[in-house]
């Protein structure tokens, strides 16, 4: 998706803001730092361990005429998410945008999990979202504006059988969103999730190799897997001026195939 000069006049500009995405080395973050960027942002591509992926992915925006950072942070500890923020703000002077994306989906059947899987999805997808979220919201306080987009998922609006861990974290960012919508909104804080169902990425390639992908597609009323491109261009509005009046929204991204209000 490329944003054009009038969608520039229709407030989809991001020229001047900066806008931190945490699991941005790949996939749906990849996708969204690529098109903040494209759009104006600064951006901020955060990764735990995919140094060279997070490296590619701000020599491409810079390739194009962009600007980008990458840094390393593991969003599931407090002080590395903290510390993320702040050297944001001391690179680029604001924090604009946060984008929730960092996550990991592993299979955990109810009767065979273990306390270290459930702890583990428990901190990436839930703890790093409320860490980052502080931070970013105590500067965007003091601006007296920001946009916060978190990334939920289809899981966290139906659950998901042998993924309930993911399914629990996804429904918490539900949660989260719509009561952080009301408590930030008075300073200028606005708060929204997109929730994507299946997205085609290298988390879910061997599930959506061959057969089983096709299978897939057939249960989407638009006949496709997701995008990570589809996925982005919902953030991005969440997180442009566009978004005027919304706040505490679950900005549903699958293709017609979970319909919920």
């Amino acid at each position: 998706m490329a944003v054009t000069r009038r969608d520039r006049r229709l407030g989809f500009e991001m020229d001047g803001k900066v806008a931190l995405v945490t699991g941005g080395s790949r996939g749906i973050g990849r996708a969204t730092c690529e098109l903040l960027a494209r759009a104006g942002a600064r951006v901020v591509v955060n990764f735990r361990s995919r140094d060279r992926e997070a490296a590619r992915v701000v020599r491409g925006i810079v390739t194009a005429g962009g600007r980008a950072t990458a840094i390393g942070a593991d969003v599931a500890d407090a002080g590395q998410a903290h510390a993320l923020v702040e050297e944001t703000v001391r690179l680029y002077g604001r924090l604009d945008v946060l984008v929730n994306n960092a996550g990991i989906w592993e299979e955990g059947p109810l009767l065979t999990l273990s306390p270290e899987k459930w702890r583990r999805t428990l901190g990436i997808n839930l703890d790093g979202t409320f860490h980052c979220a502080q931070a970013a919201a105590r500067v965007m306080k003091r601006q007296r504006r920001g946009r916060i987009v978190n990334v939920s998922s289809t899981a966290g609006q139906r659950g998901e059988a042998f993924y309930s861990p993911y399914a629990a974290t996804k429904g918490a960012v539900i949660a989260l969103t719509k009561s952080w919508a009301v408590e930030l909104a008075p300073h200028g804080i606005v708060v929204n999730a997109v929730a994507p169902g299946w997205v085609d990425t290298d988390m879910t390639a061997d599930e959506l190799a061959g057969r089983a992908g096709r299978e897939v597609a057939r249960g989407i009323p638009l006949r496709r897997v997701g995008s990570p491109a589809d996925i982005a261009a919902a953030i991005l509005f969440l997180a442009s001026d566009a978004c005027r009046f919304v706040a505490g929204e679950i900005v549903n991204v699958n293709g017609g195939a979970v319909l919920c209000g």
